[in-house]
């Protein structure tokens, strides 16, 4: 008899694996649509399913948990109840011998937390009191909440001027963002449920290139009211259009050359060509904006504006850097990730021929600077990050082709000092080992590690750990906190002092959230010139109603279709467009890989109505 056999799966073993990754990726496709505490109960009955039953608080404490959860869901839940889930579920977490126990029990508390007031509405009204609707989920995680379905249909027709008015209807910068949005929206697309997510920001980019010429819809009429707009980004930007479009007189005061704010003096070239940035702010502009650049506000000028102007949106943007905080930070050679790819921006890039370059940072902004030295003719290029490569909150994608592109990242390394010599020139980043530790507010913290510092060569260190806000200008009129400007939900803030003049006053993108993308800006825009337009009276509706075709049927499980790149080697030589668009080809097979969730299922019902504006 053979001591040992080859073991091959089972077909029940198969069944498990195929049915498990479909659970998967229904879980990655999930929005949240449904009652929250029937999704707990889910949850908890899948770990009752992973049990191996050998100790009480798992085997007993998920039983106990989901016969109590089933109580309220039944509507003969009671107060007590609600107390009883949560010691059961703390008693798991405390007492339980793995993970599938005690990780069961920190997920349901987690849920007890997140979703106390959908549990008190079951126990005492026996209802769901859930604010979530079943939007479209693409449409959903857009945060300017952008029809997505709708344009996809209409590129799948061939009109790809009508699916970049749709778009402009709520982000009218569809070209920028079809070049660099983070597309927060294909994470929960429910195609991932039959293969994988529609390439959905690789389409705006098809439309935006291919769409033929086209004008904005006409202004309504004159209100007779002038609005200015402190920074010319993408919030300041997208706030003129919809303003502008509603007959409010619009100007755009922004202290660069050019408007475009850290989209044209941030993002390099070879992902953004200027060219198609100034395809979507001449757009913009040929509504009636006005723009004045070169002009820095400060507070005088401000007190001034708001004497001239019935309303005012800072929209300033993060134009400075924060600091390292560390021995050698301000020597000859050390640079911050602004001002460097700012000086690439305005045609007057470093000179990096033949130096060593180090950046420090885990960005993308880092990546940026990293891809860019390689292009300026650095000899060697170095990406320093404390944390591990799988920790950094760049793009993958990024991350991946500045590898490919010949770019080193090196990670869990923190700096400690910059070394210079006696010109008090950079020759050297000293760094302390980490080691990756505890889990902290959503990510593993480094700790430094029982090894000797490191000491890596350099005659340029680029600093990319984060940007900041010059608030200053505006502190006598808008409150700001952490180095934030503070404002309400709708954009408006409230004046720390009488002297607005009767001019309303509203903040708004990364000045209010911090350094963030690109169409969260264009989203904090959208809102205020809709809560501006409501300040100064108005109710304007500024929607352009296409007519949308009948959405063709879907394939079957298909590839995605991914953008591809220009040959690594070559690409890393110029600040030509590094990642190639589709072909029309492509585009209709990918465009009609959409499920089209507005027109079938509940989406139908409320999905384009509940976000048209």
């Amino acid at each position: 008899m053979s001591r040992l056999l080859i073991e091959n799966g089972s077909v029940i073993d198969n069944g498990y694996t195929g049915l498990g990754q479909r659970i998967a990726q229904r879980v990655v496709a999930m929005h949240a649509e449904q009652c929250p505490v029937d999704f707990a109960l889910s949850m908890v009955r899948l770990c009752s399913a992973q049990s191996c039953g050998k100790c009480t608080p798992c085997r007993v404490g998920l039983f106990q948990a989901a016969q109590l959860m089933e109580y309220i869901l039944a509507g003969a839940g009671e107060e007590e109840d609600l107390e009883r889930l949560r010691q059961v579920a703390q008693t798991m977490l405390d007492a339980s011998d793995c993970a599938i126990g005690f990780e069961a029990g920190r997920m349901l508390l987690a849920a007890l937390d997140s979703f106390a007031a959908d549990f008190q509405a079951h126990v005492q009204h026996d209802r769901c009191d859930v604010k979530h609707f079943a939007y479209v989920p693409c449409q959903a995680e857009c945060p300017a909440h952008v029809d997505i379905p709708g344009y996809l249909s209409l590129i799948a027709a061939g009109r790809n001027a009508d699916a970049l008015r749709v778009i402009r209807n709520d982000n009218p910068l569809p070209t920028v963002c079809g070049y660099v949005c983070e597309h927060p929206c294909e994470l929960s697309c429910r195609r991932a449920m039959v293969d994988s997510p529609v390439n959905i920001c690789g389409l705006k980019r098809f439309a935006a290139d291919n769409a033929e010429a086209h004008t904005p819809q006409p202004n309504q009429p004159s209100t007779g009211k002038k609005v200015a707009i402190i920074g010319g980004g993408p919030a300041g930007l997208s706030a003129a259009y919809y303003l502008q479009l509603m007959g409010h007189a619009c100007t755009i005061f922004d202290v660069r050359p050019k408007l475009g704010g850290m989209v044209r003096y941030g993002i390099p070239d070879y992902r953004l060509p200027q060219d198609k940035l100034d395809e979507d702010i001449n757009f913009i502009l040929a509504t009636g904006v006005e723009a004045r650049t070169g002009v820095a506000v400060d507070a005088e000028q401000f007190a001034a504006l708001m004497k001239e102007y019935d309303a005012a949106y800072v929209s300033i943007g993060a134009h400075t850097h924060k600091s390292l905080g560390i021995e050698g930070e301000n020597a000859r050679g050390v640079l911050s990730a602004v001002e460097f790819l700012r000086a690439a921006g305005e045609g007057a890039p470093v000179d990096l021929t033949g130096k060593r370059v180090v950046i420090v940072g885990g960005g993308n902004v880092a990546m940026d600077c990293t891809r860019t030295a390689k292009r300026l003719g650095a000899a060697s290029v170095e990406c320093v990050y404390r944390r591990r490569i799988a920790d950094m909150t760049a793009l993958q994608e990024e991350i991946d082709e500045a590898l490919a592109e010949g770019c080193q990242i090196t990670q869990l390394q923190a700096p400690v000092r910059i070394e210079v010599d006696e010109q008090d020139q950079v020759t050297a980043l000293i760094t302390q080992p980490q080691l990756i530790g505890e889990v902290k507010r959503g990510r593993p913290a480094p700790v430094p590690a029982d090894l000797p510092e490191q000491r890596i060569p350099a005659d340029v260190v680029l600093v990319a750990i984060g940007q900041a806000i010059v608030t200053e200008p505006f502190e006598f009129l808008i409150p700001t906190a952490r180095g934030k400007f503070v404002a309400r939900d709708d954009g408006s803030v409230e004046p720390v002092s009488l002297m607005h003049e009767g001019c309303l006053v509203f903040a708004g993108g990364d000045a209010v959230s911090g350094p963030a993308t690109v169409i969260k800006a264009v989203a904090a825009g959208k809102v205020a010139a809709a809560n501006i337009d409501e300040g100064l009276g108005f109710a304007h509706n500024v929607f352009d109603e296409v007519e949308l075709p009948e959405p063709a049927p879907t394939l079957p499980a298909t590839g995605r279709v991914e953008l591809t790149s220009r040959t690594f080697a070559e690409a890393a030589q110029d600040f030509d467009i590094a990642k190639l668009g589709m072909t029309a080809q492509a585009a209709l097979q990918e465009s009609n890989r959409c499920l089209h969730c507005d027109h079938h299922g509940f989406g139908a019902v409320c999905g384009r109505v509940m976000f048209k504006w």
